[in-house]
């Protein structure tokens, strides 16, 4: 299983004035199970290529696959692709609304159909799976805290049991305890469930930590796509286009220049820890 793009071209208010390209010739396969980072300056096209993802947005040309079917072709079940393929947005807070949280994570399975007992136990268990405490289930979701939030806003998703996760930028607005808390527990749904994850994110450090993989968008166009460590290590040309490596990277980089015999790959503060200490042990 899988998602594959080919050739995806998407192009904003087509025919006018106010045309843009947003998108330019973009292909990559996600395998069923990967943990994949996407990541670009502002204006890069990664968060419209995730909206391509599950429909949300239809390219101007190019063609989708999820499973080995294009969701372009004529008849195809938008309604079922979207249960599959579960998109949380920025600040996805905003769009809770029900009475408490436990009625707001019952939404999605209650559209799909299902029955008032099967979206409860859906609810109870996507709430499990983000670690949210049950004893403020029926609480009202606009008393609780922005990290409760953000949890409820992504139970919301897993409810409706996707085989693929995808985040844009989901610790946005939150304190550093509150972003570990979220991203350690969006890692943890990936290796019980096998989960696809596509992580939309600003920040080196934890695309570093998490992803097995990374994306790299540049005005459009798919700039890299590799390891963490193969992506970092052109750290340069990532500034150049308003992007930088973890701050490791430089370090170690430094390091090297000053000529102490260094492996510069790390990406993580173990790893770097390690790499120093073994030139001292040395």
């Amino acid at each position: 299983m899988s998602i594959k793009a080919e050739h995806l071209n998407y192009i904003y208010s087509l025919g006018t004035a106010y045309e843009k390209q947003a998108l330019k010739d973009v292909s990559f396969e996600i395998l069923q199970g990967q943990f994949v980072g996407v990541i670009g300056h502002t204006g890069s096209g990664k968060s419209t290529l995730i909206q391509h993802l599950n429909g949300l947005v239809p390219a101007t040309s190019g063609k989708l696959y999820y499973e080995g079917k294009n969701i372009y072709d004529e008849g195809y079940d938008m309604r079922a692709l979207r249960g599959q393929v579960g998109l949380v947005f920025q600040y996805p807070e905003h769009q809770l609304f029900e009475v408490d949280v436990l009625t707001d994570v019952c939404f999605g399975p209650k559209n799909q159909g299902l029955s008032p007992e099967e979206c409860e136990k859906r609810a109870r268990e996507a709430l499990e799976l983000v670690g949210f405490p049950e004893k403020y289930y029926k609480q009202s979701p606009f008393d609780l805290s922005g990290g409760q939030k953000r949890r409820v806003a992504i139970a919301g998703v897993l409810a409706m049991n996707p085989k693929v996760l995808v985040l844009d930028e989901p610790t946005a607005g939150l304190d550093p305890r509150g972003r570990d808390e979220i991203l350690d527990q969006v890692a943890y749904l990936h290796r019980e469930t096998d989960m696809t994850v596509i992580l939309v994110s600003h920040s080196m450090e934890d695309i570093a930590k998490y992803v097995e993989r990374i994306i790299v968008m540049n005005q459009g166009e798919k700039m890299y796509d590799g390891s963490p460590k193969e992506v970092f290590a052109h750290y340069k040309e990532l500034e150049a286009v308003g992007l930088a490596a973890p701050q490791v990277t430089y370090i170690l980089n430094a390091l090297a220049e000053k000529g102490m015999n260094i492996k510069t790959d790390a990406i993580t503060i173990t790893e770097a820890a390690d790499e120093i200490m073994r030139n001292f042990d040395d």
